[in-house]
């Protein structure tokens, strides 16, 4: 299932995008998309009797936003330099066991939602991603087939980072990672029953129309299941919580100078594979 949520900012409904493209009324069945929903078998089962039915009523799309597929996200663990080409691109060795680092829950806004340039920035850069949306409690996994058994699925992430933050003002990543609307989510959130193989994806990512990054989750260096059993290693993740697992190569860091960091006005236009695709503009914040 394609499971989307559309509405103003804060006033999102739930939904579904049925196999022709229709979108699908949600609201009937269940409250919200959340990590309530996705560990709860029966309501998902609902979903789907009610969808093959063609009980669930049509909503009209015109001019309607789609908003972050997600509600009530606990918490955003993010790998870094988790792919083979992107650790080449950077000079970076390919680390020995998974990067951790976190994005705070109110970086995300809707896949088509503005992103602002942070005040004082010059190197805002661009990361097309892979999300993992947790649907069972993930506590000290055994391993990485384990690991995938708790995805509930999959959706784009855009990891927008601040380079002069991140790695030139002391401390850790974070500075660089969670400035506001920098984890644009969506459009939809992809069942994993309709993604078989996650280390089998295309991801692209365009800036005003030039093709930036082009890779594949195969050149990642922890696939998904794996980098689902570490960091539960390390902590528990739970029902509604999200994973991004790293960029491929291509971000303007990669780039020789003069480097091609993002300025307001630019477009960023991003897809992965059965996953949708996003499009932001960005503005001075």
């Amino acid at each position: 299932m394609k499971l989307l949520r559309v509405g103003t900012a804060g006033r999102e409904r739930p939904a579904l995008l049925d196999p022709d493209g229709t979108l699908r009324d949600l609201s009937g069945l269940v409250a919200d998309i959340d990590g309530t929903l996705l560990a709860d078998e029966d309501a998902l089962g609902r979903i789907r009797s009610a969808a093959a039915a063609g009980d669930l009523p049509a909503l009209d799309a015109t001019g309607l936003r789609t908003g972050p597929p997600l509600a009530r996200i606990g918490k955003i663990v993010c790998i870094g330099l988790n792919y083979h080409d992107h650790a080449r691109e950077t000079g970076a060795e390919p680390p020995a066991e998974p990067v951790i680092f976190f994005k705070a829950p109110d970086t995300v806004v809707g896949p088509d939602d503005t992103v602002l340039i942070p005040r004082g920035s010059v190197k805002t850069d661009w990361e097309v991603e892979l999300a993992v949306v947790i649907g069972r409690t993930a506590r000290y996994l055994e391993s990485a087939e384990e690991g995938l058994a708790h995805v509930a699925g999959y959706a784009v992430a855009h990891d927008v980072s601040e380079r002069e933050f991140q790695t030139e003002r002391g401390g850790t990543w974070d500075k660089g990672k969670n400035c506001e609307t920098f984890n644009p989510l969506g459009p939809w959130l992809v069942t994993a029953d309709e993604v078989p193989d996650p280390q089998n994806l295309s991801l692209r990512l365009w800036v005003n129309g030039e093709l930036k990054q082009d890779g594949t989750t195969a050149e990642q260096i922890f696939p998904v299941g794996e980098v689902v059993r570490y960091v539960s290693r390390f902590m528990t993740l739970y029902p509604g919580d999200v994973v991004n697992t790293g960029t491929p190569a291509g971000v303007a860091m990669g780039h020789p100078e003069p480097q091609p960091y993002l300025r307001a006005g630019d477009v960023v236009e991003l897809e992965v594979t059965g996953l949708g695709r996003q499009r932001q503009v960005l503005a001075q914040a």
